[in-house]
């Protein structure tokens, strides 16, 4: 397939996309393409967000005034707003299931939350919370997983206009640290251990680190999820503290911080970003509802720990009334088919993941329509790395024909997508289907030009509501400017490659910064993956060229190999052949190098950029933190062959 020919999988029928909330919401605008839609909605910025507002009825004051000042960095939204996060989550009082909380086997057991007994629930810590002295602006954190405790602890911080943030427990005493201390909380929410892979998992030394180690804590509230025994205040303690409270939510200004998340943090302390009420509000009920189709009918899945900022978009599930389905534990626990599994047990209409859960089905064999009934599944979602086209091949062979495969990529800095799922365009092999509305999203050249058929940096170049309010302790913006604006003055740059097609799909190559330099020709890293990772020996890999300004270095191709595979002559001519073929004789690495894992962050991305400075002979220490690593013992390697003298 061509460019002009593309290899469409997926074509929603008239019938289909009439029915879709996109549709319904066009008309209401009058608009007859998702083209002009989008258009638009980046140059009438005003008009379109204030239509979000308007078409949801979000509860509370919105004001005349929709964007003060056009510009970046510096726009400020909704000046006159008043609202809250948690009013427009826990509008539903009735006995719909707000909440499927489900584990892996040996965890706890399964739970249903109505959306009724939600707010009630929510009412009451929120009231506990209020009796510890948690007020505006106070900071709420969770050492906590997935299970439904902490959104409720999250959805009472944010009713109280406190502020919220997370970490996942499977974070080392460190990673936490870099990121709490910062924000200093009041309150810290933890749990006594969790399960992972039939493993019962201790954090009460942890959590004693923390308590130690964090002088702001004024209190710090257990829950007993694998049932060890622990001292203090329990989260049923902080509840019948509050128990016959009524739900008091306090509207805030439009930018009031609601949480705060964290970039990857593999360098130095992790960027604090802070998201308010209102940008988060809208971006969100505009992606699940618009883009992602969902509403009062739907139960909503995204396989994510506490954190990720899929995490925050799958508690935005309420926000549109659907059902949010909490997962704690491994996706491969017994085996891979078991979230498919838990989605014919939940009824799950839309299913996220990663793509390299994806990539590890289809790998491992798996068929996801024969190990469960996918019949209510309407959408598969796909985030955290390019989805290669075989990925997408086989979702539509293997998990069900007529559904929206929606490939999605944005990041933590805005907690939401800049490009993604849309359920009235047709899904391509291995594209991303469109620009989500209201982000004005570009493919700039070197020169700062907009740049169609090419591949360029991904740029914003108008002000989203969900971009950052501001970072923690970043009083001056200084810091803030310089991670998104420093290179084109008054424009967004992502850090990701991206090139659209004429018809405004897309296609992202991978991190910008970890771009190969190949005899002057830039090359995303993500397309060489897709081919070394087709392969049955190899299941896993990693690409890190040590060129830099002016100089050649050598490009180093690092694999995990399958069960009982060799990395022998005749596979390493076999990845040569078929990069050489595939994509071009400069994808042929120098050096094919076997490794026992790829070095990934907490949330799974690979680290390719602090590889590539170790092996030019910086100390691990001044790139990499390890409590930011979810597997740091895998730098040695790196560190040895740096040593060697590559």
């Amino acid at each position: 397939m061509t460019a002009d020919d593309p290899e469409v999988l997926y074509r929603p029928s008239a019938a289909a996309i009439a029915a879709t909330k996109l549709s319904k919401y066009m008309a209401t605008v009058g608009f007859d393409s998702y083209s002009e839609l989008w258009l638009w909605s980046v140059d009438e910025l005003e008009a379109f967000w204030a239509s979000m507002w308007d078409s949801f009825d979000v509860p509370g004051t919105r004001g005349d005034i929709v964007l003060v000042e056009r510009t970046m960095p510096g726009a400020r939204w909704f000046p006159d707003a008043q609202l809250n996060y948690a009013e427009q989550a826990l509008r539903w009082d009735d006995d719909r299931p707000a909440v499927e909380f489900r584990s892996e086997p040996g965890g706890r057991p399964p739970e249903t939350i109505s959306h009724r007994d939600l707010r009630r629930r929510v009412a009451e810590v929120a009231a506990g919370l209020r009796s510890l002295g948690v007020g505006r602006g106070d900071r709420v954190a969770a050492y906590a997983p997935n299970i439904p405790e902490t959104l409720i602890t999250f959805l009472a911080t944010a009713s109280l206009g406190a502020i919220w943030s997370s970490c996942s427990p499977d974070f080392g005493v460190t990673a936490v640290l870099d990121r709490f201390r910062q924000i200093e909380p009041k309150v810290l929410l933890v749990a006594d251990g969790y399960v992972y892979r039939g493993t019962v998992y201790d954090r009460r030394p942890e959590v004693g680190e923390l308590r130690r180690s964090l002088p702001s804590l004024e209190a710090v509230v257990t829950v007993a999820n694998v049932g060890l025994p622990v001292e203090g205040l329990s989260f049923d303690d902080l509840a019948a503290a509050g128990a016959g409270a009524d739900l008091a939510v306090e509207r805030v200004p439009f930018e009031h911080p609601l949480w705060v998340l964290y970039s990857s943090g593999t360098t130095g302390l992790p960027k604090a970003l802070v998201h308010g009420h209102g940008g988060i509000v809208l971006e969100h009920l505009k992606a699940l509802s618009l883009h992602h189709d969902l509403g009062r009918d739907d139960r909503f899945f995204w396989f994510s720990s506490t954190g990720w900022m899929m995490w925050n978009l799958l508690v935005g599930g309420l926000l549109v009334g659907a059902t949010v389905v909490l997962y704690d534990g491994s996706p491969a626990a017994p085996d891979l088919g078991a979230l498919w599994r838990m989605a014919e047990d939940t009824g799950t209409t839309y299913f996220g993941v990663s793509a390299a859960y994806l990539q590890s089905c289809m790998k491992a064999g798996v068929v996801p329509k024969r190990e469960a009934d996918l019949s209510r599944l309407r959408g598969v979602g796909s985030t955290g790395a390019p989805l290669t086209p075989e990925g997408f091949r086989w979702a539509y062979e293997n998990v069900k024909r007529r559904m929206v495969l929606g490939s999605v990529s944005g990041g933590t800095d805005v907690c939401t997508a800049f490009v993604g799922s849309c359920p009235t365009e047709p899904v391509v092999a291995g594209e991303i289907q469109c620009s989500y509305l209201g982000a004005a999203v570009e493919a700039f050249s070197a020169e700062g030009r907009g740049v169609v058929d090419q591949v360029g940096e991904l740029v914003v170049t108008e002000p989203m509501p969900s971009m950052p309010v501001f970072l923690w302790g970043d009083e001056d913006h200084a810091r803030y400017r310089s991670a998104y604006f420093d290179t084109y003055p008054g424009v967004w740059r992502h850090g990701d490659w991206i090139r659209f097609t004429q018809r405004g799909s897309c296609v992202i190559y991978g991190r910008s910064d970890s771009t190969l330099n190949r005899g002057g020709v830039r090359i995303g890293t993500s397309e060489l993956y897709r081919v070394v990772e087709d392969l049955d020996q190899v299941v896993d890999s990693l690409v890190v060229d040590t060129g830099r300004l002016g100089r050649d270095g050598r490009c180093w191709l690092f694999v995990v190999l399958a069960d009982g595979a060799v990395l022998d002559d005749d596979l390493r001519a076999t990845i040569a052949r078929r990069l050489r073929a595939e994509l071009s004789p400069r994808h042929v690495p120098d050096e094919i190098v076997a490794v026992a894992e790829v070095p990934r962050t907490l949330n799974g991305k690979k680290l390719e950029v602090p590889v590539k400075r170790i092996l030019l002979g910086e100390p691990w220490q001044a790139v990499v933190t390890p409590d930011g690593m979810a597997n740091p013992d895998t730098l040695q390697f790196f560190v040895d062959l740096a040593e060697d003298g590559q």
